[in-house]
């Protein structure tokens, strides 16, 4: 869309320049990307800090890029953000229906749940169904009515696991776009966009579990696999060249300098902002981790 270009020449200019060494990004088939800009400088995934607490707005006032719950979020809180600089999106998860949510029981009376994810007790979410997809798309309304600068969608990953959801999340994510509008940033997370079909509505892309996760099996943070990792740096790689600000989340049990700048040096070597948390994302990087001089 010509209005996405605009705003990340835009978004460019205001948060000024990357953290990235990288040369400029192109699009997949080698040429240079209209679109393609160099991201913000710091990004925090902050859905588990009380945005209520001055302290916390003090610290996240650091950050160029915040995402926080959408719903949980007030409109004043989203001003506070505003006024220490950030860039606000709103988190939604579109993929999945948690039960804490308002729109729960609906989707659960009108059968638009599929089976339970144990790890995260969330159920996966029916989105070929359409019901649900106008009433993920009324909710992302109300929030971006609180001033948010976009939304932060996750779990649109789920289509790898049931591919019979792939066309109606695509539908949903179109919606979304739109709902955003030319103005705002549209953010997904996880699996592979392109795949999904997904890749072209959006603005950017956060991938977790790059150099450091957490196991449920094991119940323990620990070193992302081999594989794991070098899948990770290939895709921020491949989505950053294509001219997505992306951005790395990994996870630490407890601040460790060692561990956030081994984080940070591989977001880093890929164009990607870091991002280091612990798994309920209520820790905030003072100051921010950002690529400058790495």
């Amino acid at each position: 869309m010509a209005g996405r270009a605009v705003w990340r020449i835009a978004i460019a200019i205001l948060l000024l320049t990357a953290c990235s060494g990288r040369g400029a990004p192109s699009a997949p088939d080698g040429t240079a990307s209209g679109t393609a800009r160099r991201p913000p400088r710091s990004f925090a995934l902050a859905l588990g800090v009380d945005v209520d607490d001055a302290g916390v707005i003090e610290r996240l006032g650091g950050y160029d890029l915040v995402v926080v719950d959408g719903q949980g979020t007030s409109a004043a809180a989203v001003r506070r953000l505003h006024d220490g600089g950030a860039t606000v999106l709103a988190y939604l998860s579109v993929g999945t229906v948690e039960p804490g949510r308002p729109w729960f029981a609906t989707a659960r009376d009108q059968g638009w749940l599929l089976e339970h994810w144990d790890d995260w007790d969330e159920w996966y979410a029916a989105v070929a169904e359409s019901g649900l997809r106008d009433l993920l798309v009324t909710e992302a309304d109300s929030e971006l009515a609180k001033g948010f600068d976009g939304l932060f969608l996750d779990n649109t990953d789920m289509v790898q696991t049931h591919p019979a959801q792939r066309s109606g999340m695509v539908r949903l994510v179109a919606a979304l776009d739109q709902a955003v509008g030319d103005d705002g940033l549209l953010f997904a997370q996880n699996g592979d966009p392109g795949e999904a079909g997904i890749v072209s509505y959006l603005d950017g892309w956060n991938r977790e579990d790059v150099s450091f996760t957490y196991d449920f099996d094991r119940e323990a943070y620990v070193p992302a696999g081999t594989a794991d990792h070098r899948e990770a740096m290939h895709q921020l790689t491949e989505y950053h060249d294509a001219g997505l600000i992306v951005t790395a989340t990994d996870y630490l049990e407890r601040p460790d300098a060692h561990a956030e700048d081994q984080a940070a040096d591989a977001a880093c070597s890929t164009g990607a902002l870091p991002n280091v948390s612990d798994l309920d994302l209520t820790r905030i990087a003072d100051p921010a981790l950002t690529c400058a001089g790495r």
